[in-house]
């Protein structure tokens, strides 16, 4: 029994999610992804792999999932060249705080709205609801879809890809980064040692983890996009190995280089209807 993993585990389960949301925006304990701990950086990956497609952010409307609350990744979107952006963010309230900071160099994009900072409606718009619950008759439709570590907190990873696949151009494009490792990052596959029960009445996060592998991810994907490119980033082979006697079977597929991964990113388009 590893109590080092289980106890933290455990406690992370039952932790108050205002002192969870704390820890986050602080990167105390707790790992905020890239658009909430380095927005710049996330926004020229993003440029990057455009750029390296031949294709820029001029004159797109694009939408980002998971957004995590902070407005620096939709103001430097649109500073990078993007037309419109949807901030989409169905947990995460708007970090008040942090927001106000952004406010004097980014009037154009940001304004007072009594006590709140909010976006001006003409470029960036909040989406602060249940994505499957999006009729494309509701939403404008995208021309690209970015996310980084959204897809495996998912409850609903079908379902969502399918609502976000209806609410893009046929001609559109998403970029997701998907961090498959147990996010107590010390134990990159422990989560998988336990069963469906256990996991989600004791261990599952607040944020919750999916514990989907590469291999579910590809055919959620391929079922909703009939262009699909699944690239692994990285993998640890040593830290499966060591790990594989007490992982479950329904997590192991027999080919290691599928097992052993931790980080991918997936680049979609033409949506199927």
């Amino acid at each position: 029994m590893n109590l080092s993993y289980l106890i933290p585990r455990v406690v992370r389960r039952f932790l108050p999610e205002r002192i969870v949301r704390f820890l986050l925006l602080r990167s105390i304990v707790i790992e905020p992804g890239l658009e909430t701990r380095d927005p710049q950086a996330a926004v020229q990956r993003y440029v990057d792999i455009l750029t390296e497609r031949g294709d820029t952010l001029k004159g797109k409307r694009v939408m980002v999932f998971g957004y995590g609350g902070r407005f620096d990744i939709g103001v430097g979107l649109l500073e990078s060249g993007a037309d419109a952006v949807v901030l989409c963010e169905k947990y995460a309230p708007p970090d008040d705080s942090h927001n106000r900071a952004l406010l004097p160099r980014y009037e154009t994009h940001l304004l007072l709205n009594g006590e709140l900072v909010r976006p001006r409606n003409e470029r960036i718009t909040l989406l602060e609801a249940d994505i499957r619950d999006v009729k494309p008759s509701d939403l404008a439709p995208v021309d690209l879809v970015i996310s980084n570590s959204v897809y495996e907190h998912l409850d609903d990873v079908e379902g969502i890809t399918r609502a976000l696949a209806a609410l893009t151009k046929p001609n559109g494009l998403h970029i997701h980064f998907v961090d498959l490792r147990d996010h107590f990052f010390k134990y990159p596959f422990e989560m998988l040692a336990y069963s469906k029960q256990v996991w989600y009445s004791w261990l599952n996060p607040s944020s919750n983890h999916n514990r989907y592998r590469v291999w579910e991810y590809r055919r959620v994907f391929e079922s909703s996009f009939s262009q699909v490119e699944l690239t692994v980033l990285q993998r640890n082979q040593a830290e499966f190995e060591k790990a594989r006697p007490r992982i479950r079977p329904e997590f192991i597929s027999g080919n290691l280089e599928d097992d052993s991964v931790e980080l991918i990113r997936v680049i979609v388009s033409q949506p199927m209807s």
